[in-house]
């Protein structure tokens, strides 16, 4: 079953992106390297609760 998470970015911690994973496949956190429209530059985006 996919859960639908949001993105933070690791610098402003505000949530910028949703996307959907796989709980019992990925059992960590996800983390991408996404474009932050606030900070105007490329940011690690950590998943949020």
């Amino acid at each position: 079953m996919r859960d639908i998470i949001h993105l933070a970015c690791s610098d402003c911690k505000r949530k910028n992106y949703s996307t959907t994973k796989n709980k019992k496949t990925t059992t960590g956190r996800l983390e991408f390297k996404k474009y932050c429209r606030f900070c105007r530059k490329h940011t690690p985006h950590k998943e949020t609760k």
